[in-house]
């Protein structure tokens, strides 16, 4: 059985002072800019939920950290001063044992203007290790092992995970250095293309794929026991990385072209290529769609195509206002959003981490699923993936 949270009272770098060893900035609250709901379920349903997660809960996509409460004056100074404040004691509220957490990735401009750069990648690699390092509550996750201490202790395992291998560059060896840093998940692409292949927002006439230096990194990733991610990849890059790898490949946050989301979404070919590796899809939610049942409409779509056994959850959210973080990040680059990614201003009943961590679990019991099923699809799969992996 797993333990109770043993949340500390450990805040981000207490070990320094903050506005003078580095400058404050005021993070949002736990519900900024929307209103929280919790999905309603009867006395018995409650108990079943609580002996369920006593299993282990894992996300497999989340950026478990406190953004600026004004995202549209602090932003780029909050990014800039390079320490993110991972959000303890709101993840101490959900029924998580293990997130892969995301970081800034392109965000992390702390050196350069627009990111994803060897140094501003390995500087907040190693300030979120140290920070880590300080908390007796969460841990850097580096094996299936210490998932399982952390269900076992009533603590959070955070696997440090990276979703574009463009830091790279030309240079095989860093993604050892990044393993030997504690990273152990990485995505071969964001939306823009690099050395390794074509980014899922970067493709005009023709996909170009997986390069033959991707292939090469896809094999070291293999080689160390690293978890490679197709997500934001493009669709012939993602159907090579599978044709490539050895090992299962992730996608950790999707949604189905199938189910209707057209551009966004992910197309079924590729969902079944992932899954033909021994694969794991997470599920996204991030701003796209207005309500939990909206998202497990793709849920149920994704696993009546695939197969229960190759689906998770990885909602992509944050605590923050994710949608003035969008319209930041798009005047700041000049660039245009896609009208799904307006259309709600919060995903109701899914909007942050604690949020979405209380009610997944309390929707899939409301629904009928049965234990098994739902004990895979709540960490069960992931943890049969990554013990192949790792």
């Amino acid at each position: 059985m797993g333990a109770d949270k043993q949340f500390d009272g450990y805040q981000p770098y207490d070990y320094l002072d903050a506005g003078e060893d580095y400058r404050a900035f005021d993070l949002a609250e736990k519900t900024a800019g929307f209103e929280p709901r919790t999905i309603e379920l009867t006395d018995e349903q409650e108990a079943r939920v609580d002996e369920l997660t006593d299993e282990i809960v894992l996300s497999l996509h989340d950026h478990a950290f406190q953004f600026p409460a004004e995202i549209d004056e602090d932003l780029f100074d909050y990014i800039r001063e390079g320490r993110i404040h991972t959000a303890y004691e709101f993840l101490a509220e959900t029924s998580l044992d293990a997130v892969f957490d995301m970081q800034f990735d392109g965000l992390s401009s702390v050196h350069s203007l627009h990111g994803w750069k060897w140094d501003d990648i390995t500087h907040e690699v190693s300030m979120r290790a140290c920070d880590l390092a300080h908390s007796d509550y969460a841990f850097q996750c580096r094996s299936v092992d210490d998932i399982h201490r952390a269900r076992e202790e009533g603590k959070l395992a955070v696997v440090q995970s990276i979703e574009s291998a463009a830091m790279i560059e030309n240079e095989l060896d860093r993604i050892e250095q990044l393993y030997g840093m504690g990273v152990r998940s990485m995505g071969i692409t964001y939306n823009s293309s690099n050395a390794l292949g074509t980014g899922g927002g970067d493709i005009r006439e023709r996909d170009g794929g997986l390069t033959g230096f991707g292939a090469n990194a896809v094999e070291r990733m293999n080689d160390v026991g690293m978890a490679v991610s197709v997500s934001h990849a493009s669709p012939q890059t993602s159907l090579d990385v599978c044709d490539v790898s050895e090992k299962p490949v992730f996608d950790t946050h999707a949604l189905a072209k199938g189910a209707g989301m057209g551009a966004r979404g992910t197309s079924d070919e590729v969902f079944e290529a992932i899954a033909d590796t021994g694969g794991v899809v997470g599920l996204l939610s991030s701003t796209h769609l207005p309500d939990i049942e909206t998202y497990m409409e793709h849920f149920e779509y994704v696993v009546d195509l695939i197969g229960i056994d190759h689906v998770a959850f990885g909602p992509d959210v944050l605590y923050g206002d994710h949608t003035e973080l969008l319209r930041v990040l798009s005047e700041y680059h000049g660039m245009e959003l896609p009208e799904s990614t307006l259309q709600s201003e919060y995903v109701e009943g899914l909007e942050n981490p604690t949020e979405a961590w209380q009610n997944i679990p309390r929707w899939l019991v409301a629904n009928g699923y049965d234990d098994d099923e739902i004990e895979k699809v709540l960490g069960g799969n992931v943890l049969r993936a990554l013990e192949q992996v790792w």
